[in-house]
């Protein structure tokens, strides 16, 4: 439960899945716990109605229509955001929740911006909102980021065929593919988890220069087959994993979307930072490859390189 005014919470993604299901939510909170929320997504029918529902529920709301594959929209989004707090349309900035994702089938894919997809929304996009919105947030204030543990590759992760990162320079893993399209999800999910492991090192590196009332988490839902996120996966593969989902102890959104509400929200997680990996409702360490100042510090100095106008 919260003991301080909620504020206003910004989450990205919040139409389908675990953003949806974390949006409605914070919104059925009690009104001295429930945030304005500030929804930010891809504009469109699913953008409105999970607004409406969420606005049904007693919640304040704003839907601020942005593609996330187009860098140009992620700065306009954030210069609404300023907007409206300016304004007063909202309660202060208090959380800001990175959830949107995306594993594109073709790595060859480009964003608007010519960077490998992937790599383009779950993580270029949020580190040019998050940067274009850190001061705006109001202290003390929480980014909780989407980690998965697909950065390592273990046994079941093996056997799936999942690959764990294979990490290069940043500049290199944000360029596309080239050549023939490479057979299966191998390419996919390695460009996948690379974008994962980039999201555990900006954390880390975030969090220096966020300041000590800034508090950045890293949220792993646990695994969720059959989600939204593999829509671009082969048929077969989607009806596979929707039938994994229905197996006792797989996570799904309506499990996972009130933990990720509860660590941008709740008094218990506010002594978490440094990029802390919360696994559902429980903090863990993170394993070794997940943890070096060098690439850290690569990753950050790169992306400034590749959000330049």
């Amino acid at each position: 439960m919260t003991t301080t005014a909620p504020g206003t919470v910004l989450i990205t993604g919040p139409t389908r899945g675990l953003g949806r299901a974390a949006t409605l939510a914070m919104a059925r909170r009690p009104k001295n716990e429930r945030p304005d929320l500030l929804l930010v997504g891809r504009a469109g029918p699913a953008l409105t109605d999970v607004a409406g529902e969420a606005r049904a529920l007693g919640a304040t709301v704003h839907e601020i229509g942005c593609d996330l594959a187009r860098l140009a929209d992620v700065r306009a989004a954030a210069a609404t955001v300023r907007e409206l707090l300016g304004a007063g349309a909202v309660r202060p900035l208090r959380a800001l929740v990175a959830n949107a994702g995306a594993m594109s089938a073709d790595t060859r894919l480009a964003s608007a911006d010519g960077y490998e997809m992937t790599f383009a929304v779950n993580y270029l996009a949020h580190a040019q909102l998050i940067g274009d919105l850190l001061g705006s947030l109001a202290t003390p204030a929480r980014i909780v980021l989407l980690g998965s543990n697909t950065y390592h590759a273990n046994f079941w992760r093996r056997l799936l065929g999942v690959p764990g990162a294979d990490w290069r320079d940043p500049i290199d893993i944000a360029r596309p593919a080239t050549g023939e399209r490479s057979p299966g999800m191998k390419a996919s999910g390695l460009a996948y988890s690379n974008a994962k492991l980039a999201i555990l090192y900006y954390a880390h590196e975030l969090q220096r220069h966020a300041g000590p009332d800034i508090a950045v988490t890293v949220f792993e839902p646990g695994w969720m087959p059959g989600t939204t996120l593999s829509r671009d996966a082969p048929a077969a593969m989607q009806a596979f994993g929707r039938g994994l989902s229905r197996l006792p102890g797989i996570s799904t959104a309506e499990r996972s979307g009130p933990l990720l509400a509860s660590v941008a929200l709740d008094d218990k997680w506010s002594g978490l930072r440094d990029g802390a990996f919360v696994l559902k409702d429980k903090p863990i360490d993170v394993r070794p490859i997940a943890l070096d100042r060098d690439r850290e510090r690569r990753l950050w100095a790169a992306t400034a390189e590749l959000l330049a106008p």
